[in-house]
């Protein structure tokens, strides 16, 4: 994905205003980074316990163990609803999903805040998972999927938002990504989580409609103290959820 950022104020925008423009550089995605470690290293442990043979396409033992088995967790089991989204069916699954939070993570930590991808990434995760719970109860979910499409979500919004100050192909770019994974969906609809895709989806754009500024003078990457506490609660969170993951799988818990 590709999405040029202005280096400079628009033409409509008034003289005596664009001092108010700040210039987005490029961030390295620290919170991005954080994740996909998190996400990598809970899939080192479902290889080891699938089998070497498991590495691409997944395996039955990790999911049984700490998947989203939508029965287990109406048994009794509710941890599953968090363990469910760090864990993924494979190395292929994993990638894309990694490659998706990198792209769209470095996009958020450019032109948002850090402490917003940590917030939207749990929240967007568990709202796909609520969802899907309700639409498809027997059913099993991995993948963080729905976190990921929750950034796509958020930056939609922003995209509308901040129309003036970005590239006309940004929110272009995020429309067409939206449809693609629609499409996606459709044409893969019983292999793919629709519904968790959707959750999340819909949990991002929320999140960004409540949270971006519609004044585009006001700067959407600047927050308050509480914002970047709640931030650092949900990356721990999920750091959490995933060392709980792997205590599972070992077979400790």
């Amino acid at each position: 994905m590709s999405v040029k950022i202005e280096n400079s104020p628009p033409a409509e925008i008034p003289d005596e205003q664009a001092e108010h423009f700040q210039r987005a550089a490029p961030a390295f995605p620290v919170y991005a980074s954080i994740l996909i470690s998190c996400l990598v290293l809970v899939s080192v442990f479902q290889f080891l316990a699938d089998g070497k043979d498991s590495i691409l396409f997944g395996g039955e033992t990790s999911v049984l163990l700490a998947g989203f088995v939508k029965p287990a967790f109406l048994s009794g089991e509710y941890w599953r609803i968090l363990t469910g989204f760090v864990l993924h069916a494979g190395l292929i699954h994993l990638l894309f999903n990694c490659y998706a939070l990198y792209v769209l993570g470095r996009l958020m930590e450019t032109l948002s805040n850090r402490a917003h991808l940590a917030i939207i990434f749990l929240l967007a995760a568990l709202s796909g998972n609520v969802l899907s719970l309700i639409f498809l109860p027997d059913g099993t979910s991995v993948g963080a999927s729905g976190g990921v499409v929750g950034f796509l979500g958020y930056l939609t919004v922003y995209g509308y938002r901040r129309r003036s100050l970005l590239s006309p192909g940004f929110l272009k770019n995020m429309l067409f990504n939206v449809g693609l994974l629609a499409f996606y969906g459709l044409a893969l609809y019983n292999k793919i989580d629709n519904f968790g895709h959707l959750g999340g989806l819909l949990a991002g754009a929320l999140y960004g409609f409540f949270q971006i500024p519609s004044d585009v003078y006001q700067d959407p990457r600047t927050i308050d103290g509480k914002t970047e506490i709640a931030g650092l609660i949900a990356l721990a969170v999920t750091i959490t959820i995933s060392i709980f993951s792997i205590l599972i799988l070992l077979r400790i818990v």
